[in-house]
């Protein structure tokens, strides 16, 4: 999930709502997105600090002391950090593909408990990474963002290094299974991003930004991409609005 001067917005570039996006520009992880990044997402997605509370919970049930783990997208390792001071014995790498992102992950974990030693934050591209076998592996929010043609090859990489028995968690944003259903959804989430204090053309600004970088897949897209990679075990774990994560056991 990615993401120096101060600079005077022009019509072309204005920086909306807390330095995250340009008015007339695709999204990106880079430039001014990962000082901001962290207080940005809490209030763009529902529930996520939740999210990450049971994504610790459940990681108790497959990460031993000898296991390896990952997150893809580690943006700037507010899960991660969590789940290294959860399980102090084991090896966690975080992987991400802007070293700002990167960069920024370091700073927020040292403020965050200086004495956490069992994590390596990686720049890489997690399509073409070469991963060691893992028994846990996590993806927040970041599959959306990869282009839909990817995105089996990447989910059957994931399988491919799980251990018989491990976990893969994914939580996506998601659409909605007919069009009746996605308005509803639509209106609900721009009433919730209203509530947490951006404004209408803010809102506006980042949908633009985001057309043909986030393609969410239906609940049912994202199951049968799992399925397709080999998943045979895979459950909804949340589910809020259009927002929904699942867990896929091998």
């Amino acid at each position: 999930m990615r993401k120096k001067g101060q600079k005077t917005p022009t019509k072309k570039n204005k920086i909306v709502g807390e330095g995250i996006e340009a008015s007339n520009a695709k999204w990106t992880f880079s430039e001014k997105v990962p000082e901001k990044f962290s207080n940005h997402i809490k209030r763009s997605v529902p529930l996520y600090e939740e999210g990450h509370e049971l994504v610790l919970k459940l990681s108790d049930f497959f990460i031993q002391e000898n296991s390896i783990c990952y997150e893809l997208g580690v943006s700037t390792g507010a899960l991660i950090k969590k789940l290294a001071k959860r399980h102090k014995k084991t090896k966690f790498l975080g992987i991400d593909i802007e070293k700002k992102m990167i960069e920024q992950a370091r700073k927020e974990i040292e403020a965050f408990d200086s004495s956490i030693s069992n994590i390596e934050l990686l720049v890489d591209d997690i399509n073409t990474f070469s991963f060691e076998k893992s028994d846990f592996i996590v993806s927040y929010y970041t599959i959306q963002f990869l282009p839909p043609r990817l995105r089996q090859e990447m989910i059957n990489l994931i399988y491919k290094n799980i251990n018989w028995g491990g976990a893969f968690i994914m939580f996506e944003k998601v659409r909605a299974p007919d069009a009746r259903f996605q308005d509803i959804f639509n209106s609900l989430y721009t009433d919730y991003k209203l509530d947490q204090g951006y404004s209408s053309s803010e809102i506006i600004a980042k949908a633009r930004s985001l057309k043909g970088v986030l393609e969410p897949f239906s609940t049912q897209g994202n199951i049968d991409l799992l399925s397709r990679s080999g998943f045979e075990d895979i459950t909804s774990i949340f589910k809020h609005i259009c927002f929904e994560g699942f867990l896929c056991i091998k």
